[in-house]
């Protein structure tokens, strides 16, 4: 187990058949397995976009709660570990996680029949149309502002001095503006099935 455990691509793949191995028994034993039909297909995507939207959303909230914060804490011959490792890596997840929540978001959306409705706020699909506007527009965020700011300020794209701190300034200040908009967004995803409007 160990060995499994050490590998992230071996946990995952574990985790994987153990989910697969939990829906075939209790498939088996409620005597309703799954049938690929067009529901399971968008609760396939709805799961995926769960998933990835945890990884995107979570990711955001580290940056913002723990990394963000604590950098002024960090010795300055140790910061260099954060910037040239720990940071890159994060974002690179974080921002393959918002676009994978984007895209199966509209797929979910399509296959459901409500992406029209939801797009043009039309009644009954209000609060998920404003949960998908905020989405897109910190998608948009991460993609446009946070990633080429921070490739600035982490060194991945050499500039001068001043406008490293400006990059850096900017990317942070985006990554708040993101935290303040996941607030909204999530209270809107949830609440257009689970009674919160």
């Amino acid at each position: 187990m160990s060995q499994i455990l050490q590998s992230l691509n071996k946990t995952l793949l574990a985790g994987l058949i153990l989910l697969i191995a939990i829906v075939l028994i209790v498939g088996s034993v409620s005597g309703s397995p799954i049938q690929l039909t067009t529901v399971w297909t968008s609760f396939l995507f709805r799961w995926l976009h769960v998933a990835s939207g945890i990884m995107w959303i979570g990711l955001l909230y580290y940056f913002n709660f723990v990394q963000i914060p604590s950098m002024p804490k960090i010795p300055d011959e140790q910061k260099p570990a954060i910037g040239k490792v720990i940071a890159p890596a994060a974002l690179f997840w974080f921002r393959w996680a918002a676009l994978a929540t984007v895209v199966t978001g509209l797929v979910v959306a399509a296959l459901q029949g409500y992406l029209h409705a939801a797009f043009t706020l039309q009644p009954g699909f209000v609060a998920i149309g404003i949960g998908m506007w905020i989405a897109l527009v910190m998608a948009f965020n991460v993609w446009f502002i946070i990633w080429p700011n921070q490739k600035k300020a982490l060194g991945m794209v050499v500039v001068e001095p001043e406008e490293k701190a400006r990059a850096a300034r900017l990317a942070m200040l985006t990554s708040r503006t993101n935290t303040m908009l996941s607030i909204p967004m999530l209270y809107m995803m949830v609440a257009q099935s689970h009674g919160g409007l």
